[in-house]
């Protein structure tokens, strides 16, 4: 069974490959369904919409464990 996570956060910049120093890379999770992992993922991003370098993704997570970044969903 799939499980889901967000994750994200603030970014040096908008190619999203380093986390903001001092700052970690936020995971919220996991979800049993894709559908709720949409609902925290608007929630978490409507919260920053203003800052282009903060970026929210969807990540399915087969094995039930923390995913890899690269283990994108939809």
């Amino acid at each position: 069974m799939s499980k889901y996570w967000v994750i994200g956060g603030e970014y040096t910049s908008t190619a999203f490959d380093k986390i903001v120093p001092g700052k970690t890379e936020e995971r919220y999770g996991p979800y049993t369904s894709l559908n709720e992992a949409r609902v925290q993922w608007q929630r978490v991003s409507w919260q920053r919409v203003d800052n282009c370098n903060v970026r929210y993704r969807i990540v399915e997570d087969q094995d039930n464990a923390q995913p890899e970044p690269w283990r994108a969903a939809g």
